[in-house]
C-alpha cells in the first residue's frame, strides 16, 4: 500500500456507482461517445442524484470526523473533461473525496492495486472481474429495492464460501451435493479453509474497528451464510485462525437472507450467488463477488 495512506481503509468506487449516471450512459448507448461527451459538457453544473454506493460512502467518510481513518478513491471511465460533472458533485454534497482517476473509456481496474485498494464497488461487472483476479476485494452493485435510514452506524455483512473463504468446500456441494457438503466440513471442522477474496477487506475492517473506543464503535460485521451445525464449526474455528472477530454471526440452513439482511440493517451484503443477491437487494444494497464456482461457464 503506498506509505502516504498509512493505516487507512482505502475504498476505490466508480463514478456510475456512487452518483445515478443513468441519463448520460443512456447517450453513450444511443448515441457514442462524442454525444455522452457533449451531453456531460452542457449539463456539467446540474447535480447529479445519488448512486447505489452514495449512502454508503457518505458513511465512510463520516468516519474521519475525528481523525483520517478513510481513504475514498474514484475509478471513472470518464475522461477529465467529461468527469467534471463528477466533481462538481462530490464538491455539492461535500464528500471528502480529493484522489481519481479517469480513464477515457478504459477499464480502471489497473489503479485499484497502484492506489492500494482493500476494496472496489462498480456496476461494471467486467471490471470487477479484472479487479478480483488482481487480488482485491471487489463486488458489482446491484439496484437495490430500498435503502437502510442513516443512524450513524455502518454495518457489513457477508457470505461466507466463495466471498470470505476460498469456494473449496462449495465445490463439493456443487458437484456432490448437500450430504457430501456436510461430511466433509464435519471430517475437517479442525481444518481451517482457506482465504477467499474478502478476507484482507475484512481484517482492514476490523483493524479500523480496533481504532476506536471499546464499547464505542460505529462499525458493525456479520456473516450471513447458507450453512448450518454440523458446518459452522470449520467456520467458526477459521475465523479463530484467522484472529478475526465477527460482531454477528448467522447459520440460515438455506433460509432466504433477504428478512434476516433487513433485521440486521445491513448497509452493504456481499454474496457470490446471483440468485441470493437478487433476494437481498430487496432489502439491502447488495453487492454481487463473481468469484469461485458458482461463477464459472456451465458445461
Amino acid at each position: 500500500m503506498p506509505t502516504a495512506f498509512g493505516d487507512k481503509l482505502v475504498i476505490a468506487i466508480s463514478s456510475r456507482a456512487l452518483f445515478d449516471l443513468s441519463d448520460s450512459h443512456t447517450v453513450f448507448e444511443r448515441d457514442g461517445l462524442e454525444a455522452f461527451a457533449e451531453y456531460q459538457r452542457q449539463h456539467e453544473e446540474d447535480i447529479l442524484e445519488p448512486g447505489e454506493a452514495f449512502p454508503l460512502v457518505k458513511k465512510l467518510l463520516a468516519l474521519n470526523a475525528e481523525k483520517t481513518r478513510v481513504e475514498v478513491i474514484l475509478l471513472s471511465r470518464n475522461s477529465a473533461d467529461t468527469g467534471l460533472r463528477v466533481f462538481n458533485s462530490i464538491e455539492h454534497y461535500e464528500l471528502g473525496i480529493t484522489r481519481a482517476a479517469f480513464c477515457g473509456g478504459e477499464s480502471p481496474y489497473r489503479y485499484v492495486s497502484a492506489f492500494g485498494c482493500h476494496l472496489f464497488l462498480s456496476t461494471h461487472a467486467e471490471d470487477v472481474r479484472q479487479a478480483l483476479d488482481a487480488g482485491v476485494a471487489a463486488a458489482t452493485l446491484m439496484l437495490a429495492g430500498s435503502r437502510r435510514g442513516d443512524d450513524g452506524e455502518l454495518r457489513f455483512a457477508f457470505d461466507g464460501d466463495a466471498v470470505l473463504f476460498s469456494d473449496e468446500s462449495e465445490r463439493i456441494y456443487k458437484q456432490e451435493g448437500l450430504e457430501a457438503f456436510a461430511e466433509n466440513e464435519k471430517s475437517k471442522a479442525k481444518t481451517p479453509l482457506s482465504g477467499g477474496p474478502f478476507k484482507n477487506f475484512l481484517k482492514a475492517l476490523q483493524s479500523l474497528q480496533a481504532d476506536f473506543p471499546d464499547g464505542d464503535c460505529p462499525i458493525r460485521t456479520a456473516l450471513v451464510t447458507a450453512r448450518s451445525a454440523p458446518a459452522h464449526e470449520r467456520v467458526i474455528r477459521t475465523l479463530r485462525q484467522w484472529g478475526i472477530r465477527l460482531d454477528e454471526s448467522l447459520f440460515l440452513g438455506g433460509l432466504d437472507k433477504g428478512e434476516f439482511l433487513r433485521s440486521y440493517s445491513a448497509d452493504v451484503f456481499f454474496d457470490d450467488q446471483q440468485s441470493h443477491c437478487h433476494s437481498a437487494s430487496q432489502h439491502v444494497a447488495t453487492g454481487h463477488v463473481p468469484h469461485g464456482v458458482a461463477n464459472e461457464p456451465k458445461e
